[in-house]
């Protein structure tokens, strides 16, 4: 298929140069040109605005907008629909609040053109092991692009096949989903986000409990130096605790166990904050979530060792960076 791609950041260009790895043929565009001329070194044909990228496209065209979510994606979003056609799709892969995608979707088919937002989950490291995807769009558009999703996800790989499921449909299976009508796949991505930021933190406050264990404030007897990244790599192979966050937490304290590098004030983006929101609007009590999105802030203002933990995780599945200070 072909497909304009709109902001080649740590996600966007690896996503199409995923995509162009499986036959696909990627219009690409970003402000930096630098970043277009690398992907069109490696087979893309790059565009010089978004109005170049629409002409080099065939109708009915697709373009992905990956781009920040707010004003960025919001100002793309609606230049695309000025030059764009009835029939053609506008695809929001990046971490867009799910009531915009309604509100855009309902903008945009006034002109006749389609809509899909897509929760995109793999962070800098989807090229390789390819992105899982929450879709919400008209069910024929998401068959319409169904063989763009299927190539940018993992497919079955080395998990196993979940014991007594039996449907149909075995895409969830090879890491994508339609997930509902517009709004869905971002909702979705919302509260795994959310649920990302709960699984991070009780990581990061046990391996805090246990790198203070041999506090001289304890008895002698009870004081144990422990070996976090052994604690860590053991805890890899057969625990019920594994996970892929843990394989991150080991690569972190493999390379210093002390997290020096980290300073442990560690940001957070729109998706925790909107799921208390939605918690809140829902009323579903969610005090793990609410906490660690709290502990979140909490850090930008006292450090401890769990948070410099928090920050080695994000930057090793998304590269996210610690804001200055």
């Amino acid at each position: 298929m072909q497909l304009g791609i709109i902001g080649l950041g740590r996600m966007g260009g690896n996503i199409a140069r995923r995509l162009m790895g499986k036959g696909h043929e990627i219009v690409a565009y970003d402000q930096n040109s630098q970043a277009v001329d690398a992907l069109t070194q490696d087979g893309a044909t790059g565009a010089k605005s978004l109005t170049e990228l629409v002409a080099n496209l065939a109708k009915p065209r697709a373009v992905w907008v990956m781009l920040p979510a707010g004003e960025a994606t919001e100002a793309t979003i609606m230049a695309l629909g000025d030059a764009m056609d009835a029939d053609d799709v506008i695809i929001d892969g990046g971490n867009s609040f799910y009531k915009d995608d309604i509100r855009r979707a309902r903008t945009l088919k006034e002109q006749g053109i389609h809509y899909v937002d897509v929760g995109t989950s793999g962070g800098v490291w989807g090229l390789e092991r390819g992105y899982c995807m929450m879709v919400g769009a008209e069910r024929t558009i998401f068959e319409r692009l169904d063989a763009l999703f299927d190539s940018l996800a993992p497919g079955y790989g080395t998990i196993e096949r979940t014991q007594g499921r039996h449907v149909p449909d075995d895409r969830a299976e090879r890491g994508y989903i339609h997930a509902g009508p517009v709004g869905a796949g971002h909702f979705v991505k919302m509260v795994h986000n959310g649920i990302e930021y709960g699984l991070m933190q009780a990581y990061a406050e046990g391996f805090d409990i246990m790198k203070t264990k041999s506090s001289p404030d304890l008895p002698e007897e009870e004081r144990f130096d422990l070996d976090l990244a052994d604690i860590a790599e053991v805890w890899r192979r057969g625990s019920v605790v594994s996970s892929w966050l843990l394989d991150l937490t080991a690569q972190a304290l493999a390379g210093d166990a002390r997290l020096d590098n980290f300073t442990g004030a560690v940001a957070d983006s729109g998706e925790g904050r909107w799921t208390i929101d939605a918690a809140v609007e829902q009323g579903v009590p969610t005090p793990v979530l609410a906490n660690a999105l709290f502990s979140r802030f909490r850090s930008r203002q006292e450090n401890t060792y769990a948070d410099r933990l928090l920050s080695a995780m994000r930057f090793g599945f998304g590269g996210h960076v610690e804001p200055p200070k």
